[in-house]
């Protein structure tokens, strides 16, 4: 396969909508963060404790998320200029380490949704579990 300046630039709308989807994660978090801060100063609880640790371990992820799609879109820039130049294997090179960035920072973000499924999940549990000792 040859690489041609087109090849790179078609990462670009996929690396943009990345960044949109880590960005609306990282905005939503921090209002939560904001929120049950706010929630936990007024009356300090457990189960806001560990909610907030939580959420501090997904914004953690989304920012590795966001700094490997950063560089993944770097090297898209780096490679497509050395195609310009002529730099054939070296933008071979450079456009592999691209997309092992944007690979990494898609596997972290599955391990984000993982760690947000199972909190969603206890709390989900935790509600059941109030609704049955109501109900007796």
């Amino acid at each position: 396969m040859e690489l041609t300046l087109t090849t790179p630039a078609l990462l670009f709308p996929a690396i943009s909508l990345l960044f949109l989807s880590y960005t609306n994660k990282f905005l939503t978090i921090a209002g939560l963060i904001r929120s049950l801060y706010s929630e936990y100063k007024e009356s300090p609880d457990k189960v806001i404790l560990d909610q907030l640790n939580n959420l501090r371990r997904r914004v953690v992820l989304i920012k590795y998320m966001q700094a490997l799609g950063v560089g993944s879109f770097i090297f898209c820039v780096l490679d497509m200029f050395l195609l310009f130049n002529g730099k054939q294997f070296a933008a071979e090179v450079v456009f592999g380490i691209s997309l092992l960035l944007l690979l990494a920072s898609l596997i972290i973000c599955i391990t984000e949704i993982q760690i947000s499924s199972d909190a969603l999940k206890l709390q989900l549990h935790d509600m059941e579990d109030s609704a049955v000792k109501r109900s007796h």
